[in-house]
Formats: structure tokens, C-alpha cells, sequence
């Protein structure tokens, strides 16, 4: 789900709700992901272009990447979900054909999995930057990282055709303003999109896990040494909690619909949200809808929140983050300034 493509509100009719009134929170959320998403690609762009940026261009690349694809996930979705919402009518009206439809659910896929995609080759890179530094100096460039990306985009795209070519669905979704991957029993595509969100989960947890021990070890490794490279500390340090934020992210927006998914197509029968039954082509909302209409609004936050995580995880919190290392290591709150006050551009306490 993209920035304000999954907010449903309705009322039980298949109807988006009441104009203006209903599209009021997929406008704020459409903006508000638009800003945010805005203002990450132009800090990314910036810090690409500095000096003190070159050791982390792969990396930026990711995160200009992950903003860019939530941007236009939110682009060519949140249009439709605000039309349906002013229009006032049942989806089938606005689209007899179907394309529509196809077109959002496309749409959801593609820009729901490649955040994901793009999240998990953050968490391997940045963990080959840390684990295997000389290794990663000769084999990983911004060149390759760009066609890691676009590799990454490509896979997506051809997921998503998947139902266009036969092989699995898109519908309507309860309450009757969007379309995405239907979820019948035994859906090999539906399975095989949560399958793969959550692999893509678990490798950039574990990586960043494995990012986490070695960050830790090299610290302890040189806290009895000569002062560690303030530039390498703070670098590190940024790097490991931008990863620790998104992933905090992906994994609260995205775990529990990809849950939800698997579920239900598992569960036997069609299920009482998945379309419009009768012959009143009327929706039946029930309390068992509560829980897969919570996981999609949760997905939908994730195109929003991003860039907000990028940009809220830099200079300040990372003082913070550094007097609190100070404070835990026992030091005192004049060495923990005098030791800012001397690193160029911040820098880091080193805990032993």
C-alpha cells in the first residue's frame, strides 16, 4: 500500500463515504508522504555531492531509492483513492472494464515490495561495509549499486505483471475504494508476494544484527587504543541508526498485513472481505474484516513514514544518542562536551 492509496472508509456499500469529508485523511496522508519523501531526496542529493560523502554514496543511493519509489507509489495511487472518495460512487461505476483495477493493485504491488526489496540491500550493504570492509572497497561501487536497484525495480515489475498474465488476481477490496492482490485459498501469487516480504524482513533484521555485533566489537576492540576516527564514529553510527529506524518501520507497517495475507490463504473458503457478495453486489462488512483493514492501514503509513525516520535520525538525535553512550560509560557530562566540542562536524563517546 502507497502514502494514502490504503485508507478505507466507506459505508458498507462499496461507496468511498461522504466527498470532501472522507477525502480529507488520504489528502493529508498524500501530502504529508509527498513532503517528506521531498525533503529526504533533496538531504540525500546533498550529502551525495559533498566530499565527506563519497564513503557512503552506495548507501545514499539506497535511501534516495527508497524515497523516490514511496514517492511514486503515492503518485499514481493516491489520485484514485481521493477521485473515488470526491465521486461518491461504487468502484464498479468509475471502472466497468476492470483496467483500473488492475492497474492500482500493479501499482500497490510493485511500490509495496520494493521498499522492502530496497530496505533488505540497505541492511546487506551497509552490513558488508562494516563485517567486510576490503572486500566491499573492491567489489561494491555506486555503479553497482545502481544496478543492484534497478535489478531490484525489474523484479518488482515483473511480480506484479504476474496477474496480467494469468497467474493470480487483483480485486476489489472491502469497503470498495481500492484494488490489490486477492487473497482466495491456495492464491500462489498472494502467498508468494507475503512470502517474499517477509524473507525480505528477515534479512534486514539479520543483517543489521550482524551490523549491530561488529560495530560493537570494533569499538570495544579500539576503546583501549588511540581515540577510534571521529568521521568513521559518526558515520557508523548515523548509518546504523537510520537502518535500525527503517527497519523498525518496515517491520510494524508491513509484518502484519503480510501475516494477515498468508492467513487468509490458508483459511478455507472465500472469506467474508475479500468481494462483493450477492446479488446486490453489496458489501457485507463484518467484525473478521476489522483485523486485515487494520494490517492495510498499517501498511499504508510505510510510504509516510520513511522519509520522516531519514530525516528525524541525523545531527540532533545523534547528540543525544552519543551524551546518553557518555552517561552509560560512566562519563562525566564536561568530558562528554569537551570531547563534542573537539570532533569536526560531531563525532562519537566511544564506550568501553
Amino acid at each position: 500500500p502507497n502514502g494514502s492509496a490504503a485508507v478505507p472508509r466507506g459505508n458498507g456499500t462499496g461507496r468511498a463515504g461522504s466527498g470532501a469529508v472522507s477525502a480529507a485523511i488520504p489528502l493529508t496522508m498524500m501530502l504529508t508522504g509527498m513532503v517528506g519523501n521531498g525533503l529526504a531526496m533533496l538531504l540525500v542529493s546533498r550529502s551525495y555531492r559533498a566530499k565527506g560523502g563519497r564513503r557512503k554514496r552506495s548507501f545514499l543511493l539506497c535511501i534516495g531509492s527508497l524515497a523516490l519509489t514511496d514517492m511514486l507509489g503515492q503518485l499514481l495511487t493516491s489520485p484514485i483513492v481521493i477521485s473515488v472518495y470526491l465521486s461518491g460512487r461504487p468502484w464498479a461505476a468509475m471502472d466497468p472494464s476492470g483496467r483500473l483495477c488492475d492497474f492500482f493493485g500493479f501499482s500497490m504491488t510493485v511500490f509495496g515490495l520494493c521498499p522492502l526489496l530496497i530496505a533488505s540491500a540497505m541492511a546487506v550493504e551497509r552490513a558488508l561495509a562494516i563485517r567486510a570492509p576490503h572486500w566491499y572497497s573492491s567489489h561494491i561501487s555506486p555503479r553497482a549499486t545502481e544496478r543492484g536497484l534497478l535489478a531490484i525495480w525489474a523484479a518488482g515489475v515483473a511480480l506484479a505483471l504476474l496477474p496480467l498474465a494469468g497467474l493470480g488476481r487483483y480485486s476489489l477490496q472491502w469497503p470498495g475504494t481500492w484494488c490489490f492482490i486477492n487473497t482466495a485459498r491456495g492464491s500462489a501469487f498472494a502467498a508468494a508476494f507475503a512470502s517474499l516480504g517477509l524473507l525480505s524482513l528477515a534479512v534486514t533484521g539479520g543483517c543489521n544484527l550482524a551490523t549491530i555485533q561488529a560495530l560493537v566489537a570494533r569499538c570495544r576492540a579500539k576503546a583501549g587504543g588511540a581515540q577510534p576516527g571521529s568521521r568513521w564514529g559518526r558515520i557508523a553510527t548515523e548509518t546504523l541508526l537510520q537502518l535500525l529506524g527503517i527497519m523498525c518501520v518496515l517491520s510494524a507497517c508491513w509484518a502484519p498485513l503480510l501475516v494477515t495475507m498468508l492467513r487468509m490463504v490458508s483459511e478455507q473458503g472465500a472469506g467474508p472481505c475479500r468481494g462483493l457478495s450477492g446479488e446486490s453486489r453489496r458489501w457485507e462488512p463484518r467484525r473478521e474484516c476489522d483485523l486485515p483493514l487494520t494490517a492495510v492501514r498499517l501498511a499504508s503509513l510505510n510510504q509516510i513514514l520513511d522519509p520522516w525516520v531519514y530525516l528525524l535520525l541525523r545531527k540532533i538525535l545523534l547528540r543525544r544518542v552519543r551524551q546518553a553512550a557518555c552517561a552509560v560509560s560512566r562519563c562525566s557530562n564536561a568530558e562528554c562536551r569537551d570531547r563534542d566540542s573537539a570532533l569536526p562536524q560531531g563525532g562519537h563517546c566511544t564506550v568501553p
